[in-house]
């Protein structure tokens, strides 16, 4: 990598790593401050430090490898674990090196996702299952997913709708998307 590469690469405005088999090869000091660690911390450690739960880790694997595959990009928003067990919303935005094996080496990049916008505060929970709502999922996937109960992902649904003041699902997105009345 030349000087400008480099200079580039290190003061990105957002975390950029490089992983081989969910393993973190090479990151920027903006990715590691993202997560409350010095860089040589993260380097060939396993991605599922800055997971939650082992399940977690495991479960997020799949999601977006078809996009991968087809050497598309793959963005997304995700709760992720920071170095003190605190939590952050991150969007997370994928390119895999290796299409026919898109986990084997990928560039992701992360930018914290501000949390203190106008609007409802979300918890976690209801976070996680507003993402899944807007990829489409049903309240029986959605649970299976986030090993709830199907009840209880619709209580959190109701909340969401609430919360928003929005009589169903579609304004919802609507509106934390910034097209509908109000948004963001």
């Amino acid at each position: 990598m030349n000087e400008f590469d480099q200079l580039a690469f290190e003061n990105a405005p957002m975390g950029l790593a490089l992983t081989e088999d969910r393993t973190i090869r090479a990151c920027n000091e903006t990715f590691a401050e993202m997560f409350g660690y010095r860089k040589e911390d993260l380097i060939g450690q396993s991605f599922r430090r800055l997971y939650g739960t082992d399940q977690e880790f495991h479960q997020i694997r799949d999601i977006g490898l078809e996009p991968l595959r087809r050497s598309l990009p793959y963005t997304d928003e995700r709760l992720m674990r920071r170095a003190d067990g605190s939590r952050i919303w991150c969007r997370f935005r994928a390119r895999t090196l290796t299409p026919e094996a898109p986990l084997k080496r990928i560039v992701l990049s992360f930018a914290l996702i501000d949390t203190a916008r106008e609007g409802p505060q979300l918890t976690p929970r209801e976070r996680e299952v507003l993402l899944l709502l807007s990829k489409g999922q049903t309240s029986k996937e959605m649970a299976r997913v986030l090993g709830l109960s199907p009840r209880t992902v619709e209580d959190v649904r109701a909340r969401l709708l609430k919360k928003f003041q929005v009589k169903n699902v579609a304004v919802l997105l609507g509106r934390v998307s910034g097209h509908g009345k109000g948004g963001r």
